[in-house]
Order: C-alpha cells, then sequence, then structure tokens
C-alpha cells in the first residue's frame, strides 16, 4: 500500500511524461532487438484500455459541464459586462482555433508518420457542405446525438438547457425554481462524479501512455521525435501570436498599454505556467486585478472566475495544431470544411472544460471525433493521440498562461468601456 500511496501521490502529469520515457526507450530496445510483435501482442492492450475508458467519458461530460457551465451565467449578470465578456472570449477563443490551424498547416504536423493507411481521399470526398454542418449543430434528437457520439449537437443542446435553466431558477413560481434547482444540482452531481472518474483514469493514463507509446516506436523507431518536437514549437508559436496579434491589438485598440499590462500580469501568468491550472491561479489572477491593476471587484468578481470556466484560448489552440497532427500522422488529412468543424467544437467545448483534470485530453478525443477520427482501441488513431498526450504536460504549460492572460485581457477591456478601471494604476 505504501507504494500505492507514494504512486498515486506523485504528480499525475509528471508520470505521464515518465511513461512517454520509458514507453519510448522500451520501445526502441525491444523494437531493435525484433520484439515488436510481442510489444504489440504484450504490451498494446494496456494501452487500448486507457482509450476505451477515456472514449467512455466524453459524452457524459459534455453534456453535464456544459450545462452547468451555461447555467452559471445568471439573468441578472446578463447586462452589458456579461455580453461583452462572453462576445470576448467566444472571439478570442476562435482566433485561437484559427492560429493553431494555421500553425499546424505550416508547420505541416504530423507529416513524416506512417499510423494510418492512407484514406484521406475518402474522407474528403464524403465532408459534409458547410451549410450542411451549420444545420447539423442543432439536433433532432438530442437524446439520438448523445447515443450515437455526435459531439456538436450535444454542445448546443446542453448550453441551451444550462440557459433555460438559469432562467427557470429565477422565475416567480417556487415551483418552477426548485424544479430547475434541483435538475441543475443534478447536472451538478454527474458532473462532479465524471470529473472524479477521469481522475481516477489520469491515474492509470502512464501505463497507457507507455503501452502505446512503446509500440508506436517499436513499430517507427527514432523517426517520431522529429514531428513531436514540430508539435511542440507549432504550438509555442501559435501561442505567441495569440498574445501579440490578439491581446495585444486588443488593449492598443481599447487604449492601454500592452507592455504594462504584461508587467502587472506577470504574476499571474508565471503562477499558471508552473502550476498548470487556470483554476488554481484564480486567487492569484483576481489579486493583480485589483490591487494591480486597478479593476472594480464588481468587475473582475464576475468575468474572471467566469473566465475560468469557459474561456480556454491555449487550449483551443492546442487543439487546432493537435487534430491536425493527429490526421496528417495517421494519413487522413483534413478538408476544408472539416478544419471548420474543428473551430466550431474547439470554441463551444471550452466552454465546459476548466477545472477538469485532464481536460485538455478529453478535449481532444472529443474534437476528433466531431471530424470523424474516431479514438477506438488499436487504431492509428488512438496512437497518434497516445504520441500527443506524452507530451501534453509541456504544451499544458503554455496554453494555461494564455488561457489566464486571455481573461486578464478581457477583463481589463470591459472594466475600461465601463469606466472601472483606476486610471492612477496605469500612469
Amino acid at each position: 500500500m505504501g507504494l500505492l500511496r507514494r504512486y498515486l501521490d506523485y504528480p499525475v502529469l509528471q508520470k505521464i511524461l515518465w511513461g512517454l520515457i520509458l514507453g519510448a526507450v522500451v520501445g526502441l530496445i525491444l523494437g531493435h532487438y525484433g520484439y515488436a510483435g510481442a510489444v504489440k501482442t504484450y504490451v498494446k492492450p494496456f494501452g487500448d484500455l486507457f482509450v476505451r475508458l477515456l472514449k467512455m467519458l466524453v459524452m457524459p461530460i459534455v453534456l453535464a459541464s456544459l450545462v452547468v457551465g451555461a447555467a452559471s451565467i445568471s439573468p441578472a449578470r446578463l447586462g452589458r459586462v456579461g455580453v461583452k465578456i462572453v462576445v470576448y472570449y467566444l472571439l478570442t477563443s476562435a482566433f485561437a482555433v484559427f492560429f493553431g490551424l494555421l500553425m499546424g498547416n505550416l508547420f505541416r504536423v504530423g507529416t513524416g508518420i506512417s499510423l494510418g493507411t492512407g484514406q484521406g481521399k475518402a474522407i474528403q470526398a464524403s465532408s459534409p457542405s458547410l451549410v450542411k454542418t451549420l444545420l447539423d449543430i442543432v439536433p433532432t434528437n438530442p437524446f439520438g446525438s448523445l447515443a450515437n457520439g455526435a459531439v456538436l449537437p450535444v454542445i448546443f443542446f446542453a448550453i441551451v438547457l444550462g440557459i433555460a435553466i438559469t432562467y427557470l431558477m429565477n422565475r416567480k413560481e417556487e415551483r418552477v425554481r426548485t424544479s430547475a434547482s434541483v435538475l441543475l444540482k443534478v447536472f451538478d452531481g454527474l458532473a462532479e462524479a465524471m470529473y472524479l472518474i477521469v481522475g481516477g483514469v489520469m491515474q492509470y493514463a502512464p501505463i497507457g501512455v507507455f503501452a502505446l507509446i512503446a509500440y508506436v516506436m517499436a513499430e517507427q523507431g527514432t523517426k517520431v521525435v522529429g514531428p513531436l518536437a514540430k508539435v511542440v514549437l507549432a504550438v509555442y508559436v501559435g501561442l505567441t501570436l495569440q498574445i501579440l496579434l490578439v491581446y495585444f491589438v486588443l488593449l492598443k485598440v481599447f487604449g492601454i498599454d500592452p507592455l504594462k499590462f504584461i508587467r502587472k500580469a506577470k504574476d499571474a501568468m508565471v503562477t499558471a505556467f508552473v502550476t498548470r491550472s487556470s483554476s488554481g491561479t484564480l486567487p492569484v489572477t483576481m489579486n493583480v486585478a485589483e490591487e494591480k491593476m486597478g479593476i472594480d471587484r464588481g468587475i473582475f468578481s464576475f468575468t474572471l472566475p467566469l473566465g475560468a470556466t469557459i474561456n480556454m484560448d491555449g487550449t483551443a489552440l492546442y487543439q487546432g495544431v493537435t487534430v491536425l497532427f493527429v490526421a496528417n500522422a495517421i494519413g487522413q488529412p483534413l478538408a476544408p470544411s472539416q478544419q471548420l468543424v474543428v473551430v466550431l467544437t474547439a470554441v463551444l467545448a471550452s466552454i465546459g472544460t476548466a477545472g477538469v483534470p485532464g481536460a485538455g485530453a478529453i478535449m481532444l478525443a472529443m474534437v476528433l471525433q466531431s471530424v470523424g477520427l474516431n479514438l477506438t482501441s488499436g487504431s492509428p488513431v488512438a496512437l497518434a493521440y497516445a504520441m500527443i498526450l506524452g507530451i501534453d504536460a509541456i504544451l499544458d504549460m503554455g496554453r494555461t498562461m494564455v488561457n489566464v492572460t486571455g481573461d486578464l485581457t478581457g477583463t481589463t477591456i470591459v472594466a475600461k468601456t465601463e469606466g472601472e478601471l483606476d486610471r492612477s494604476k496605469w500612469q
């Protein structure tokens, strides 16, 4: 029990990184000596189990977390501040996914790896039109969409249901308010239960990553190292562009000095980079907003917790790069219409990802599924997915920092437009 306790207490992301390193070493050695077949037979099934566990979680997480996230926006606060910050969060998330796809295409991430059978033409030929893609977001049968794993319709339905619950909780009739409150508690309980299960699955993640990476390295050898380094470079270049071309430009447009902003925001940015948790950084972020930026508490006490829930710019950008990596690695490059689906799914899904251990892994599985790259055990998609998960700790630091920077940027802009920014702090 002592050994198990030490294992459980060790940070999950560090364990996953060790699983990646050990899996790569073991896979290279066994592959070099001709034991690739044994790795596939005896080791890879442990990785397949991890993939099945993740896939089990996707749809319940989507439904429960998005209903609760959407219901957190109170009608009383859906005034000017609420509208401004929500529009800002959605627009900047869309820009983030765009930069992710741009970097993924420019760096040609995933090329040079042969995990699949090269069926890209068939998938592109069957890609739906833009009009059909947009219409299909609205489900004709939400329960059918949930059962079939159709991500975008479930996201749409969950957001609408969450907003409806919020309005019902503010009705005059006590019966209606009570019923809505109970319904929200049911979804909240389901979401918490799923988060607990995710935590358990992530404890198994190092073993799953070890098994899948060992198989990939035994089959592919060292030629996968370069493509993974290219993914890290593409993500960090994209994150830098998000800060310079989106946040800095918006700050400048609203008369705020970007360099002063960065100097004031650095404590929250560094904390986010180290802790890799937007929610964990929230106390530091709120302190920065009040003490260093002079933002009124009535503004940041609403916008920052909301941002920690629905604003995942860095995570959305990461989705754009990694989905292209997976698609290219298995020989099934995405058509333009499929890349649009990635944008829509990543932006909408970002509403329910905050505070969930392993959220990046779950969200990536969700986005892959939305473009027909199903995460099934033993598939090339699962192998490419495991490769990304192995370097997720490196990517998570940068994307969390950008998530928090985006929250502070939006909060500062809204405070400025509402006249709730202490200008003496910016002299």
